[in-house]
């Protein structure tokens, strides 16, 4: 007889019945192997549902943002979670120089010009000139723009050190270099008067209300009469681009001094002696290759040279031996930090083989003008364009 409950579909009966406990059993059996048919059937129906769902949204995602908003950061994904973390680079990607003015800094400036095109890093630069200490809003905005800029950079301006890691930034490498410190002085009060080789016209243009007493100014008479060009706080220069940005950073001291060199150690790769340029070169192509690599070779192109040797700063005069021992006094702290800085400059370079022509400091330091050769003279920030023009085709490959 046909089982009712079973159907024509269904398993045949055991076929030894032995009682009601089998065909309990059987009936089970077979409603199990139905309901796994009917399992089986439905998820993959539900499998193919949802990956059509998918399919659809994430195209239609792709359509409305374009292909640039998912890989740039321009979702509100990305608004809300914050960018994908940077690639780590296996070199310093963040490198500051805080260039101190009459100090090279313009030579270096066009050195890098050149090595950012050779070898692809960002060279940040910037178009004040003349503010070297910021308020605490302007420190954070600073190091908000420096830090957000593509990686890998070298951002160079004319300011006080900057305390990445007090505003919550990752801390950059610093570089810089100083020079003797009444040569600096002595280099701003003729360069701000006279110019350089390229013609004194320039200058009578840059200070147009300079009056003419003070443009001839006898540099001994503003020396021993005390002017304020040649007296502190103008002559306490260089320390304040290594102590910082707080106030005391501006206070001829002893605290000043000592935290502009607890900044060097531990916050500068390399502070370099404008005396001797090429050593700083060579060192520099040796500790940042990526940002420095053949910088010694391009400062001795005699184009590069040639070019160099127009920036010289003209009608420079030593003051009388008074003067420089007035000026030397009021210079103190500027030389105990410059040379603090030449010793470790020194010692760095025996440690990597080269040579120093000149390792015992005397108490009082060598009054001489450097000539061309020896030390290059930066130009002002707000002549860099005229200057550019020069060398648009002499260093393209």
């Amino acid at each position: 007889m046909e089982d009712p409950f079973l159907g024509h579909h269904s398993l045949p009966p055991p076929v030894h019945m032995q009682g009601h406990e089998e065909f309990v059993v059987a009936r089970i059996l077979d409603s199990m192997v139905e309901y796994t048919v009917w399992w089986t059937a439905a998820s993959l129906c539900l499998v193919v549902a949802i990956c059509t769902v998918s399919v659809f949204g994430l195209n239609t995602l792709h359509s409305r943002l374009g292909p640039s908003a998912l890989g740039h950061g321009n979702s509100t994904y990305l608004d809300d979670h914050g960018p994908p973390p940077r690639k780590v680079l296996p070199f310093p990607s963040q490198v500051v120089y805080n260039r101190v003015g009459k100090c090279g800094s313009r030579t270096v400036v066009l050195l890098l010009r050149i090595l950012s095109e050779r070898h692809g890093f960002n060279l940040v630069t910037s178009d004040i000139h003349n503010k070297t200490r910021l308020t605490k809003n302007e420190q954070m905005e600073l190091i908000k723009n420096i830090s957000t800029a593509e990686q890998p950079y070298l951002f160079t301006r004319h300011v006080h050190f900057l305390n990445f890691s007090r505003f919550g930034g990752d801390q950059p490498v610093y570089i810089n270099i100083i020079r003797d410190p009444i040569n600096r002085f002595l280099s701003n009060y003729f360069f701000r008067r006279f110019g350089d080789w390229r013609g004194e016209q320039n200058h009578m243009i840059r200070t147009p209300s300079m009056r003419q007493e003070e443009r001839y100014l006898d540099i001994n008479v503003c020396i021993l009469e005390n002017y304020p060009e040649c007296s502190n706080p103008r002559l306490f220069y260089i320390i304040p681009y290594f102590c910082g940005q707080h106030p005391r950073c501006r206070e001829p001291g002893e605290w000043a001094l000592e935290r502009a060199k607890v900044n060097v150690n531990e916050n500068f790769l390399l502070v370099g002696i404008l005396e001797e340029l090429e050593d700083v070169l060579l060192l520099l192509e040796r500790f940042l290759p990526h940002y420095f690599k053949d910088v010694l070779s391009i400062y001795k192109n005699p184009e590069h040279r040639k070019l160099g040797n127009l920036t010289v700063t003209v009608k420079k005069t030593v003051p009388s031996p008074e003067s420089l021992q007035i000026l030397y006094q009021r210079m103190r702290y500027e030389y105990e930090f410059y040379y603090y800085v030449k010793e470790q400059f020194h010692l760095l370079k025996r440690k990597f083989g080269l040579r120093s022509s000149n390792t015992n400091f005397s108490p009082r330091p060598e009054f001489v003008i450097p000539s061309p050769l020896e030390t290059e003279e930066p130009i002002p920030e707000d002549e860099e364009q005229d200057d550019e023009k020069w060398l648009e085709d002499i260093y393209k490959r």
